[in-house]
């Protein structure tokens, strides 16, 4: 065990031992059940706020490690960390469980109990992820996600729930596999699943004890790692999955889908595409950008003609999130803060869009939208909560969706102008679908009589949407205290890509270059010790060759 102690175990387990407390309640107990999970989902967040305080400003490396030998043979180590970039995302997903959980209070009628446990089981999934630092642990959480996600598809999901959920297995599990094979090569070549030790034998030449990889192999394990992830994302043509995913999902489902699963396909393409695989990922940048375009512009474009109000939202997420890989792939700092700024912001953003949908279903039980129009009258909170989420998601200036997009195009712009020209064409498109959509539902004459009676927000209803109105806000308004904590890790993934600046984590320290934050501070990062697990890691593996 290194000095971390025992922080990041804790917020991967919790959430297991609230799912396990409620398996022992009655099934019939379900004020008492969605109390319960409340509060795990609520203290586990509050967990998560304690990690800002372990990821220095202006530092990059990995913090709170906790490394234990867990199988000899292979070995596989419980190795967990976490940087600037897995600390926001971290606290997204324990920030969104809790929402999710109230979203879910009263439209949640059967089988209750079973509802709460596989969301905090799919929380224990998610966490696993982004805390991993071996990669035989990644893939075990990365399968584990898949499992409560499924069963929340498909049996608190619409009509065509079934079918949804047996596509998002099948899509997921033929990622899962082309990464395995990845993952099983690697291991072949250097005897470990140690993420960080991996990364430094990539980066040592081979008289040194390194390993090198040729031209071809290097671009094989590249794409097997890159699918997977891009299925996830999902990166266009990968995208047919999503759609159906999120109209037949519950609520709840839907906001955590588009919260922070989708993040788990950008982070793998951050923390392992590039650092592992540099020559492969310059290689394939332009065409990925490519494709990460094409999805821009493609997702706004369904997302303008759509009937269905959810789908539209879900295809929405495409477009949006075409921004995220584009900036990683534009390999400049601001994009890559950019990158995840968005992906943030797109958490929030997207995940508030589905919960108002949600609450309009909840009174109308349909997604069509020509079954709306004029709600604005009969509940003018719920369509001023909507407007301001709406606007949020088209990047206006103030609110959260504006830095992420800003960054990638400004980081793109400086590397490729021509991608982040026709990037920005997604800004524009998004205004688009996002007003008249609105406009649709909420503005003009009443044309169902159903709608002149529907109730506006409760009270219950008003707390969520108001909270994630404060920190759309301040996400909008205080950029730069997330930026200036993930500037450091970003630039260290860069300078892992990039020729000019060869990895160097074997060293006993590791000095990062000047990094340029989104305030206009150029700052020089502390000196930063390498990871101790690591070193431990690494003498083991050398020692045995």
């Amino acid at each position: 065990m290194l000095h971390g102690g025992h922080l990041l175990s804790v917020l991967i387990f919790f959430p297991a031992v609230g799912a396990l407390a409620l398996l022992l309640l009655r099934g019939d107990d379900h004020k008492f059940i969605r109390i319960i999970a409340l509060i795990v989902s609520l203290a586990e967040f509050l967990f998560s706020l304690l990690m800002i305080r372990a990821v220095p400003v202006g530092a990059a490396g990995y913090h709170l490690e906790e490394y234990l030998k867990w199988i000899n043979q292979p070995p596989i180590h419980y190795h967990l960390g976490v940087d600037g970039i897995s600390l926001f995302l971290m606290i997204l997903t324990t920030f969104l469980t809790p929402i999710s959980i109230l979203a879910s209070w009263k439209s949640i009628e059967h089988r209750v109990k079973e509802f709460f446990v596989m969301l905090l089981m799919l929380e224990v999934g998610v966490v696993g992820v982004f805390l991993s630092l071996d990669l035989f642990l990644f893939f075990l959480f990365w399968e584990v996600m898949l499992i409560p996600m499924a069963f929340l598809i498909g049996i608190w999901g619409h009509e065509r729930r079934v079918y949804a959920a047996v596509k998002f297995v099948l899509y997921t599990m033929a990622g899962s596999i082309l990464m395995l094979v990845g993952i099983i090569w690697l291991y072949n070549a250097t005897g470990t699943f140690d993420l960080p030790t991996i990364q430094t034998l990539l980066h040592t030449p081979a008289s040194q004890g390194g390993l090198e990889l040729a031209p071809r192999t290097e671009m094989l394990l590249f794409l097997a790692f890159f699918l997977a992830f891009a299925i996830k994302v999902p990166l266009f043509p990968l995208h047919t999955w999503l759609p159906d995913a999120h109209v037949e999902a519950p609520t709840a489902g839907s906001v955590m889908l588009a919260g922070v699963l989708l993040k788990m396909g950008t982070y793998g393409m951050i923390r392992f595409c590039l650092p592992l695989f540099p020559e492969a990922s310059r290689r394939a940048a332009g065409w990925v950008a490519v494709l990460a375009i094409i999805g821009i512009i493609y997702g706004a474009l369904v997302a303008m003609v759509q009937p269905n109000l959810k789908k539209l939202v879900a295809y929405s997420s495409v477009s949006h999130l075409g921004f995220v890989v584009l900036g990683i792939f534009a390999f400049h700092n601001i994009s890559m803060q950019g990158a995840v700024y968005q992906m943030l912001a797109h958490g929030i953003s997207t995940g508030a869009l589905f919960l108002l949908v949600g609450m309009l279903y909840d009174r109308r039980h349909t997604f069509e939208i020509s079954e709306y129009g004029g709600l604005a009258t009969p509940m003018p909170k719920l369509a001023a909560f909507f407007l301001f989420v709406a606007l949020s998601s088209l990047g206006l200036p103030m609110l959260n969706g504006f830095v992420g997009e800003y960054l990638v195009l400004l980081g793109t712009y400086q590397r490729h102008w021509g991608w982040a020209t026709w990037a920005a064409l997604g800004v524009i498109l998004s205004a688009c679908y996002l007003l008249w959509s609105y406009q649709r539902v909420f503005f003009g004459e009443i044309t169902r009589e159903k709608n002149r009676t529907l109730p506006d927000a409760s009270a219950r209803e008003k707390w969520i949407l108001a909270t994630v109105a404060v920190v759309t806000l301040w996400m909008g308004i205080g950029s730069t205290f997330i930026t200036k904590r993930t500037a450091a890790a970003a630039q260290d993934v860069i300078d892992q890509v990039e020729p000019q600046r060869p990895y160097e984590a074997a060293a006993p320290n590791i000095v990062a270059p000047n990094v340029l934050t989104t305030d206009g501070a150029t700052t020089r990062a502390k000196q930063i010790p390498s990871s101790a697990a690591t070193k431990v890691a690494l003498t083991e593996r050398l020692g045995t060759r």
